[in-house]
Parts: C-alpha cells; sequence; structure tokens
C-alpha cells in the first residue's frame, strides 16, 4: 500500500474539505491506496460548467480537449445511457476512430482498463469516477469485484462534496428508514440481487420496489445505487 491513510480518513478529510484543490488532493490519496495507474473525477454542474480532479497527466487531457474528443468517446457515451457502474470492457469500441482514440489515450499513459460510475445529481448535473489502470482482464475483474462497493461509496462522497460548490444548492432534508427500507438497503449493498433480497425478506418484488422508492426519496437519490451509497454514507446501513 502506497499510503498510510486509509479510505475512511480520506473521506473524512474530504467531508471537511472547503476548496477544490482539497478534493483534488483526497482523488490523488485513494489513488495511491488502491495502487492503480489512474483515478478521477469529473462533473457538469446544473449551470453547465465542467470540473475535473484526478491523476490523468495534463498533457492528455489538454489534447483530449484541443481534440474534442468528447464527441466519440465511448465511456461518455456509454455511461451517459446508464446508472449502474460500467467497465470499459463492455463498451463498444469497434469504430475505427474510436480505435485510433484509445490508443491515443493509451500512449498518454491511460491504462487499458476502466471502470467508471455515472452519477446524477439535482438541476441536471451529471457526474463520472473513473479508475482507470494498466493490467490483464482477469486481474482487472477480481480487482472490481473485490472493490466495487467501496468505489461506489467513495464515488458518492466525491460527488455529494462537489454538490456544495453548486450555486443556490439548499440543505438535504434527511429523513430516517423505517427497518424494512433498512433491510432492503443493506441487502442491496452487499450484492443481493432484488429477487435475492425479496425472497430472503419473504416479500414480493413488487412489495421490494415499494421499499427501494420510499428508501430512494427520503435520501433524495437519483437511483438504486444512488441510494444504498447515500446509505452508506450517512451510517444508516452498516456492511
Amino acid at each position: 500500500m502506497a499510503t498510510n491513510a486509509t479510505v475512511e480518513e480520506v473521506l473524512a478529510e474530504l467531508e471537511q474539505a472547503d476548496t477544490l484543490e482539497a478534493i483534488q488532493g483526497a482523488i490523488i490519496e485513494l489513488q495511491k491506496y488502491f495502487q492503480v495507474d489512474n483515478m478521477v473525477y469529473h462533473w457538469v454542474d446544473s449551470a453547465g460548467e465542467q470540473y475535473g480532479y484526478g491523476t490523468y497527466p495534463l498533457e492528455w487531457a489538454a489534447h483530449y480537449q484541443e481534440q474534442n474528443y468528447i464527441r466519440i468517446d465511448p465511456v461518455i457515451a456509454g455511461c451517459y445511457k446508464r446508472f449502474h457502474p460500467v467497465d470499459w470492457k463492455k463498451l463498444d469500441w469497434s469504430g475505427k476512430a474510436v480505435r485510433a482514440f484509445q490508443a491515443e489515450a493509451i500512449a498518454h499513459g491511460i491504462g487499458n482498463q476502466g471502470y467508471s460510475i455515472p452519477i446524477r445529481g439535482p438541476n441536471g448535473q451529471f457526474a463520472l469516477f473513473t479508475v482507470n489502470h494498466t493490467c490483464e482482464d482477469a486481474e482487472w475483474e477480481e480487482f472490481t469485484e473485490t472493490n466495487r462497493r467501496e468505489l461506489i461509496l467513495i464515488a458518492h462522497y466525491f460527488n455529494q462534496k462537489a454538490l456544495e460548490f453548486e450555486p443556490n444548492r439548499t440543505p438535504e432534508q434527511s429523513q430516517p428508514l423505517s427497518p424494512r427500507e433498512i433491510d432492503a438497503m443493506t441487502l442491496l449493498a452487499i450484492g443481493y440481487s432484488r429477487a435475492q433480497v425479496a425472497e430472503t425478506l419473504s416479500i414480493s418484488e413488487h412489495t421490494l420496489r415499494v421499499y427501494i422508492e420510499s428508501a430512494r426519496f427520503k435520501l433524495g437519490a437519483s437511483n438504486t445505487t444512488h441510494a444504498v451509497a447515500r446509505a452508506l454514507s450517512r451510517g444508516l446501513i452498516v456492511v
């Protein structure tokens, strides 16, 4: 491990951060902790302003903008259509222009493996949290499977902090979850499918959906994954 700080310690520092530079510092600490080539958080606020923090080489970031690669980047296109984490291998890299883009990225130090978590916030806010590395498929699959839940939690911590910099932001109102909502969120957090959760709680999937939607509303979450992350980050569930 390349740093003595734990994930919990870095996230605790992030919660107290009041500058954009502190967000950059936290992401560098986490990149060292997970021992990956790159870690990046990028968001577009409700006014359309873009912010990016992470460890991609500055030369690549500038080149990406100059070439307007956002037009063809499969990660952007793929994540904008999804709510759940995306492994880059499952995206479409078949086009000639896309293959050339990928080759350029690798030449600039971007790893061949990637895992991106799309996040949607209030008023059209959209963000991506990405972990990127160079390794074989089997090693990457083991890494993402082992760290998936923690990475989702980290992604939403970064986004929660980013929203504090949103103009005209109103404080979040937190409502307590019911015991059944806590049960449902906890089982989802440890990786159960909806069918498994319903079976474990001896309820129908329709009833489970009611609990999940209620919890999502109380947490102010944009989707189920976001709800689980918020419940974890606020200590409402423990896994």
